[in-house]
């Protein structure tokens, strides 16, 4: 039987602890109610009877005093009696709605109540004890729920976990109460099969040899339930590392013992097969044919024997006296380290997930230590369990997770960046405005702009990949997207390099951004270009499917469906596969430096997420690199009237003709535009705040004609201080502007009449031609 304890578990509320020193003493009252009265009652006659009137009415006010204190015990009683009734109904309703096995019982054991998992799983009657209940599933219940009850007196709260017949089971116990126990009995599947796996054959002994538990193997080695060591082995006493005779299901049989302290004076004994009698005890090799992967290990740390299932698990390198580190990494200590606190008991967890050192694959193994003696020599039995799966899923988990937070970094980054490319391209401009060709500050001054430019692209691409662009989709066909863009992606491959399309001959509509998707496949198709330096060829195919059931791969599923997909695959060095999984992370780039930003696929990867569709990539050194595209078929597929094309022509009044109401926080991008907008002729009213624009607009003579404010703001945003300005000045027009996508306050905008979006970073052509249509 193992048992581990948890303290940290959750406990009841203090407030159901309920006895105190007043309780306590009420709580013995009523034997004293009698005594009391007749003593009261004594003080009344003698006082009656006394001869002076003095000590006759001190004799009563005693009297008196005695009836009230008995009345005021009295309610004490009642009322604690109340109070532990009433919380013991509240404990029995709370565990009457728990799935799992629960009880409330007495001091000694009575059960008060249980819910209907308790009456399913346990066996017993109202009144019965929990004894009486858990006989059949807990060898020796009595003094299990007997160490867990007394440390739950002095704790509050206590628990084990469990190995019993039927598998490995978590017991709790709350106080609650001066005679009351909640008991709570959880199954921990999962527990067991880490723990016990493909097991070997067990018994946990207790102090006086009686057998108090074992496991299926062992009865089936055995023939069924023994409860003695005296009616199993032939001989006793039983000494580990020795061969002893056993009354086996089909006669005597041979096993060598191994034994592994279970704590509290219990121990667990594991009968292995002895082995040949010719094999030395130095060749010694018993796990051979045992279906888990096991290792026995010395005190050195030398493997010295191992079987089939771990020589399959830890490949070539598995010899006998090879040290257990140079198989397997991964301890933020050595390994030997390790290995010696096991030897010596202070290990504080004998199991550890460690890496193997394999050179094909990538390997996890969870390990656990069992410390044995064999002829008084301390060795160590590691059992290992192949745990790649659940290490993959981790680091799936993981990964999932700082992808999250890597793109709410990057759309906080975009926007204070966006803040500050706006003020330095916008004061350029207006540098620009004052110097001509001639100027020999004028290609200085150019090269900011360029490099302004330069930069506001790649804050581009960072909200691309968080999701928060604004996206334009519209109905696509992904034979005229390509023909398109043919051209371009031609002239991108350069000469070495065979560009080839292949289409579906019936491909249905999707629904995009044109020119985003565009970005995804210029994306794709130079990194093909640059994973064959020397020439090759770059396919794309388009291909209309349907999935029949759902797809699962790279922690997604892809829902049944319509598909439009794209596979754009080349004959490149390709990817090893511990980098694949982080290809599509901002700035993460397997190119040299200065030949990429590491921002090109991660934004395609934001594209193809926010666009509803899904990217995956499959990758193999030496062969090349496939990625494949699934874009939703569009449903209603009816074509919609095509609308004659109406040229909108610019507003041709002149600049300078409104009021302009600027209100932005930061200070810079302030400045700039009230400049911009003041060369164009305007009256610029200016505010740092919401705030302080409607304070402004109180002034009910102001006339004013625009609002530009931006949307993010301290205090109250842009659209709610333009909403609340609008009640009295409904015809006034707007222009939001944000360092954030237009969709991340799209329905706020939508409910706002006469408005539009201008995105940072913006230039003074931007700002005022903005102003100047929405005020013509």
């Amino acid at each position: 039987m193992t048992v581990r304890f948890d303290t940290r578990s959750e406990r009841l509320s203090t407030s159901a602890i309920l006895p105190s020193k007043l309780t306590e003493f009420a709580l013995g009252a009523q034997n004293r109610f009698a005594g009391i009265l007749v003593g009261a009652a004594v003080l009344a006659i003698v006082g009656l009877a006394a001869p002076h009137e003095v000590l006759q009415k001190s004799l009563l006010a005693a009297a008196t005093a005695l009836i009230v204190l008995c009345g005021v015990l009295y309610g004490l009683v009642g009322a604690h009696g109340r109070r532990q009734k009433a919380t013991l109904a509240t404990l029995s309703s709370f565990i009457d709605k728990d799935a799992v096995p629960g009880f409330l019982t007495r001091a000694d054991g009575e059960i008060l109540s249980r819910n209907q998992a308790a009456r399913s799983r346990f066996q017993g009657q109202a009144g019965d004890t929990l004894i009486g209940a858990l006989d059949r599933t807990v060898a020796d219940p009595a003094a299990i729920l007997s160490r867990l009850q007394t440390r739950a007196d002095t704790e509050g709260f206590a628990q084990e976990e469990l190995v019993t017949r039927k598998g490995h089971i978590r017991v709790g116990v709350n106080k609650a109460g001066a005679n009351a126990y909640a008991w709570r009995f959880e199954d921990v599947a999962v527990a067991a099969a880490q723990n016990d796996g493909p097991a070997l054959p067990m018994i946990l002994v207790g102090r006086t040899n009686a057998i108090l538990y074992m496991n299926d193997p062992a009865r089936d080695l055995v023939g069924g339930r023994v409860t003695s060591l005296e009616r199993l082995f032939k001989t006793m006493p039983v000494q580990s590392g020795t061969v002893c005779d056993i009354e086996g299901v089909e006669g005597p049989a041979r096993v060598l013992v191994s034994e592994v302290s279970a704590g509290a004076g219990r121990k667990a004994l594991y009968l292995l097969p002895p082995g040949p009698a010719s094999v030395r005890d130095d060749e010694w090799n018993v796990f051979e044919n045992l279906p888990v992967p096991l290792l026995k290990v010395g005190a050195d740390g030398q493997v010295q024997a191992f079987n089939l299932m771990a020589s399959n698990l830890i490949g070539i390198a598995l010899e006998r006296d090879v040290h257990l580190s140079d198989l397997m990494e991964g301890l933020g200590r050595s390994i030997t380290d390790w290995l010696t606190d096991t030897l010596a008991g202070r290990a504080s967890q004998p199991t550890e997930f460690l890496r193997l050192k394999r050179t094909d694959k990538e390997v996890f193994v969870q390990v656990t230590l069992n410390r044995i003696s064999e002829s008084g020599d301390p060795t160590l039995i590691a059992v290992l369990s192949d745990a790649t799966e659940l290490k993959s899923l981790e680091a799936q988990f993981v990964q999932s997770q700082k992808m999250q937070a890597i793109g709410q970094l990057a759309g906080g980054v975009a926007h204070d960046f966006n803040n500050l490319l706006t003020a330095i391209s916008g004061h350029c401009d207006l540098l620009l405005l004052r110097h001509d060709q001639g100027d020999p500050d004028f290609s200085d001054l150019v090269q900011i702009n360029q490099n302004a430019n330069r930069a506001a692209a790649l804050v581009g691409q960072l909200l691309a990949f968080s999701r928060k662009q604004t996206l334009r989709p519209e109905t696509l066909d992904m034979r005229d997207t390509l023909a398109d863009l043919t051209h371009l992606l031609n002239r991108l491959v350069g000469e070495k390099v065979t560009l080839t399309l292949t289409h579906d001959p019936v491909l249905l509509p999707i629904r995009a951004d044109k020119r985003q998707l565009e970005q995804v496949l210029m994306n794709l198709v130079v990194n093909a270009r640059d994973a064959m330096p020397n020439g090759g060829e770059i396919r794309i195919e388009t291909q209309c499917i349907r999935l029949k059931a759902p797809l699962n791969r790279d922690r997604v599923t892809v829902p049944v469906g319509e598909y439009v997909t794209v596979h754009v695959s080349d004959d490149g060095i390709g990817i090893p596969s511990d980098k694949l999984q982080k290809v599509f992370e901002p700035f993460y780039t397997t190119k040299r430096t200065g030949e990429g930003t590491g921002l090109g696929l991660s934004t395609a990867y934001g594209i193809v997420k926010q666009t509803g569709a899904y990217i995956f990539v499959d990758s193999t050194v030496g062969v090349g690199t496939r990625f494949t595209l699934y874009f939703p078929v569009l449903e209603n597929r009816k074509p919609a009237p095509v609308a004659p094309r109406v040229e909108t022509k610019k507003p041709t009044g002149k600049h300078g003709d409104g009021v302009i109401l600027l209100v932005e926080d930061e200070a810079p991008v302030r400045a700039f535009a009230s400049r911009a907008l003041r060369l164009r002729g305007y009256t610029v009213l200016e505010a740092d705040s919401a705030e302080a624009a409607l304070k402004t607009l109180e002034d009910e003579t102001l006339n004013v004609d625009v609002f530009v404010t931006d949307v993010v703001m301290p205090g109250m945003d842009g659209p709610s201080w333009v909403r609340e300005a609008l009640k009295n000045r409904p015809d006034v027009r707007v222009v939001f502007v944000s360092g954030y996508a237009e969709d991340s306050f799209g329905e706020a905008q939508m409910k706002i009449p006469n408005s539009v979006f201008l995105p940072k970073p913006f230039s003074l052509n931007d700002l005022t031609d903005t102003v100047h249509e929405q005020l013509h």
